[in-house]
């Protein structure tokens, strides 16, 4: 485990509990044993001030000390850890605390490392593969299309090489995929948007199907960047399903926005409810679904702190998903 606090003596926690309940404790008789020793000297009302005085010292004393050892080392951590899950590399704490915040500090920290470490590998990972794949794959499809146009080719060779490029094209929109998801994981669209920000995009992006919205102006805790990718996935997926139409409704209660997005087509049976979120499952193999659109939606919502699910719906009337900010 790295070192990432500065190592100096901090009394264990045990004693800056056990030494605050036995200030309280003890302070009071000490100001009652202090108030009749001062009032022969004093008189009662000054000897009352002074120790009252007295106590006002050592209850700041105390609280600074609180605040030293404990409220600043957790609310420097929790502000580290924040700026971690919006794609802050790890930094050492300036502030160590007892030594059992200190210690736990250190686990957090080299927890959050690691994981990070393992999303850097991943990355790097679908990165290289999907590089080094390309150049066999335009080779597959080079060869396959110069098959497919040879003019003294038999009907079954064309049919061969027509399903070779069929597969390749499959095969780059794999690989499209998985660079999507992996690009999904990074929290990079922070900011906040309105469906009345990309309504227009979207209607020209997807002109057969006929948007309607409910709460436009619904401010949605999330950049228009990634508002579009969501909208985008579900708007694709409603298409292939036959849908013509897609509502968007935003709505803001309690401090939580929700985002419901319904289309009218032939919607999702019961036996394929619990798997629409899993990676590659799609019910459009054939016709060239990859099964990577709503694993790509749900993974870009959740490096943002948001979710996706399937709203319930009437059956046979269309996919309907609610996602909560």
């Amino acid at each position: 485990m790295r070192a990432r606090l500065r190592r100096k003596w901090r009394p264990p926690l045990s004693l800056v509990l056990g030494g605050s309940l036995l200030a309280v404790l003890v302070l009071p008789v000490l100001g009652v044993f202090a108030v009749e020793l001062l009032t022969p000297a004093t008189g009662r009302r000054w000897a009352v001030g002074i120790v009252v005085l007295g106590a006002g010292a050592a209850t700041l004393v105390l609280g600074y000390l609180l605040w030293r050892l404990i409220l600043s080392p957790v609310r420097a951590l929790g502000a580290q850890a924040a700026a971690i899950k919006t794609g802050s590399p790890v930094l050492a704490l300036g502030r160590a605390g007892t030594p059992e915040i200190s210690e736990v500090a250190e686990l957090v920290l080299d927890m959050a490392e690691t994981l990070t470490a393992r999303e850097l590998a991943v990355r790097s990972y679908t990165d290289h593969v999907t590089h080094e794949l390309k150049t066999p794959l335009t080779a597959i499809r080079g060869a396959a299309e110069l098959l497919e146009g040879d003019d003294t080719a038999s009907d079954e060779t064309r049919h061969l090489a027509r399903t070779i490029l069929d597969a390749e094209a499959r095969a780059e929109r794999l690989l499209a995929a998985a660079r999507q998801v992996v690009a999904a994981r990074t929290p990079a669209h922070r900011g906040t948007s309105r469906l009345s920000d990309g309504l227009a995009a979207w209607r020209e992006r997807f002109p057969d199907l006929a948007f309607s919205v409910d709460g436009g102006e619904v401010a949605l805790p999330i950049a228009l960047s990634g508002l579009d990718i969501a909208v985008g996935h579900l708007a694709q997926n409603a298409i292939a399903a036959g849908a013509s139409r897609l509502v968007l409704r935003a709505s803001q209660a309690d401090g939580r926005a929700t985002l419901f997005v319904e289309d009218d087509g032939p919607g999702i049976s019961e036996g394929n409810e619990a798997r629409v979120f899993e990676p590659f499952f799609t019910t459009r193999r054939d016709t060239g679904g990859t099964g990577m659109g709503l694993a790509v939606v749900e993974t870009m919502l959740r490096a943002q702190g948001a979710d996706i699910t399937l709203a319930p719906g009437q059956k046979g009337r269309g996919a309907r998903f609610a996602i909560g900010f």
